[in-house]
C-alpha cells in the first residue's frame, strides 16, 4: 500500500448555514403570533429596534366616552350584561361550598378539602386513599368515608378514580337509570365498551335490545364532570391571508395588522459622542441585525403571497364553490409554480391560515393526495377530501342494524369509479372519527 502525506488545494461549493440564513428560515415558518413574540424579544434585546402596533388606534380626546353622535341608535350600545366578568369560581371552591361544616368532624372536612385540591381537569382524583390518609393524618377508613362524601357532591361523578367509577356514581344517583345499567358497568365494563354484547346477553339472560338501551343511556352521562370548571382562555386563529370573492373575481390580501411594524431608532443609531470603538462596533452590529430582520420579514411576506396566489389559481373551484370542490394538489406542484424549493413551501404553510368565503382553513388543507377515478372520458384524479365526503355520506345513510363494513364501502366506491383499497378506507374512516362497523351496529 502506497501512502503519501502532503498538502493539496481543492475548490468546492457548499451552502453555509449562517446565523442570518437560519434566522430567515425561522421567520418564514413563524405564525403571526410567533412572529409578534419574536419581534418583541428582539426589540427588548436591541435598543435600535422600535415596534409600533398596527391594531391600536388613538382616541380623540375632544369626544367624551359618554357622548353619542346624532342619530346613533341606542341598540348599538353594548348590553350591560356583556360587561359582567366571567365566573372565576374554581372546582375546589364549588365543592367545598356544598359541605355542611357543622355536621361533619373537622378531620373529615380537611380530608374532603384535600381531595378537592387533588382533582385533575376532568374531575378525577390524583391521589390514593392511603396517601390521602397519611397527608390528612387520619385512618384509611375515615379517608374512604371522606372520599364517599366528595363523590356525593355535585357535579355527579366528581372524585372518581376511573371512568368506570365515574359512570357508576352517576348511575347510582339517577333514579331513572335503566335496569341492568349498574350491573353492566360494574361487572362487564370492558366487554360492554368493546361491544361484545352477545356474550353478556347470554350470561345475564337479557336481550341485545336491553343492552342497546343501556348503551344509549350511558352515552348521555358525563365522562368529564370537572371539565365545566376549566379556566383555559380560548385560543383564537389569526389568518395570514384573506381571499375575497367580488362577483366571481377572486382577490388575495396579506393580513398584517397582527404583526407590529418595525422601525429603526435613527437618533440612537447615530449616538456615540465619545467616539468609542466598542460602542461604534456595537451600534453597527445592532443596525445590521435590524436590517436582517426587516429583510427576513419582507421575504416572508413575498413568499406567503406567492404561495397564496398559486393556491388561488390551482384551487379556484374551492374558493368559488366550497370545500367539496378541493382538487388534488402537492407542495411539489406549488414549488414548481413559484420557482422555490419544496421545503420552502412546507415552511411557508406551517401554522398559517387563510380566511376564505367559506371559513378559515390551515394552508395545509389545500394540499391533498390524489386517487385515480374511472370516468367515461378516461382516468381522472380525485382528492382525499372528496373520498372522505363520500365515506361520510355512505355511513350516515347506512342501515345501523346492518352497517357497512370497510370492504362494503370499497365496493360502493369502486362502483362510483374510485380506485381505492380497504386499508385506505379504514385509514380515512379513522381520520373522520367513524368507528368500525361492529361498533356502529345497533340492536333495535
Amino acid at each position: 500500500m502506497d501512502l503519501q502525506v502532503g498538502l493539496w488545494q481543492k475548490q468546492s461549493m457548499k451552502l453555509a448555514m449562517t446565523q442570518e440564513l437560519k434566522q430567515a428560515i425561522e421567520v418564514l415558518q413563524f405564525s403571526s403570533q410567533e412572529l409578534a413574540s419574536f419581534l418583541e424579544e428582539k426589540a427588548a434585546e436591541n435598543p435600535l429596534i422600535e415596534l409600533s402596533s398596527t391594531n391600536i388606534k388613538l382616541v380623540d380626546s375632544r369626544f367624551s366616552g359618554l357622548s353619542r353622535a346624532k342619530g346613533q341608535k341606542k341598540s348599538q350600545d353594548k348590553n350591560w350584561i356583556e360587561q359582567i366578568p366571567a365566573q372565576t369560581e374554581t372546582l375546589p371552591d364549588f365543592l367545598i361550598s356544598q359541605l355542611d361544616m357543622k355536621a361533619l368532624p373537622n378531620a373529615i372536612v380537611k380530608a374532603v378539602q384535600l381531595y378537592a385540591r387533588h382533582l385533575d381537569a376532568n374531575g378525577y382524583i390524583t391521589i390514593q386513599v392511603q396517601e390521602a390518609a397519611k397527608m390528612a393524618a387520619i385512618s384509611e377508613e375515615d379517608a374512604e368515608k371522606a372520599l364517599g362524601i366528595l363523590q356525593s357532591l355535585d357535579p355527579a361523578g366528581i372524585g372518581a378514580r376511573s371512568l368506570q367509577e365515574c359512570l357508576l356514581i352517576q348511575i347510582k344517583r339517577d333514579p331513572d337509570a335503566p335496569g341492568h345499567a349498574e350491573e353492566l358497568i360494574s361487572r362487564h365494563f370492558l366487554d360492554f365498551a368493546e361491544k361484545k354484547w352477545r356474550g353478556i346477553a347470554k350470561k345475564l339472560d337479557i336481550s341485545l335490545q336491553e343492552i342497546q338501551r343501556v348503551s344509549d343511556y350511558v352515552q348521555t352521562l358525563n365522562p368529564r364532570p370537572g371539565s365545566g370548571f376549566m379556566a383555559d382562555r380560548p385560543q383564537y386563529i389569526v389568518p395570514d391571508l384573506l381571499v375575497k370573492n367580488h362577483a366571481g373575481k377572486l382577490e388575495l390580501y396579506l393580513v398584517e395588522n397582527q404583526v407590529p411594524k418595525l422601525r429603526l431608532n435613527e437618533s440612537y443609531a447615530s449616538m456615540n459622542p465619545s467616539g468609542d470603538a466598542s460602542v461604534t462596533r456595537y451600534l453597527k452590529e445592532k443596525t445590521q441585525e435590524y436590517y436582517w430582520i426587516r429583510k427576513s420579514i419582507e421575504s416572508r411576506k413575498e413568499t406567503l403571497l406567492k404561495v397564496g396566489a398559486a393556491l388561488l389559481e390551482k384551487q379556484r373551484d374551492f374558493f368559488l364553490y366550497g370545500k367539496g370542490h378541493l382538487k388534488p394538489l402537492t407542495m411539489k406542484e406549488i414549488s414548481d409554480e413559484i420557482g422555490m424549493h419544496e421545503s420552502t413551501v412546507s415552511r411557508a404553510v406551517r401554522e398559517k391560515y387563510m380566511e376564505t368565503p367559506f371559513g378559515t382553513f390551515p394552508l395545509k388543507t389545500f394540499f391533498t393526495t390524489a386517487l385515480p377515478v374511472r370516468s367515461p372520458g378516461g382516468e381522472e384524479a380525485a382528492s382525499s377530501a372528496e373520498v372522505k365526503n363520500e365515506i361520510s355520506a355512505l355511513v350516515s345513510g347506512e342501515d345501523k342494524r346492518k352497517p357497512l363494513s370497510d370492504q362494503a364501502i370499497v365496493a360502493v366506491l369502486n362502483e362510483k369509479g374510485f380506485e381505492i383499497s380497504r386499508r385506505t378506507v379504514a385509514k380515512y374512516r379513522e381520520q373522520l372519527g367513524i368507528p368500525s362497523s361492529s361498533k356502529r351496529k345497533r340492536y333495535e
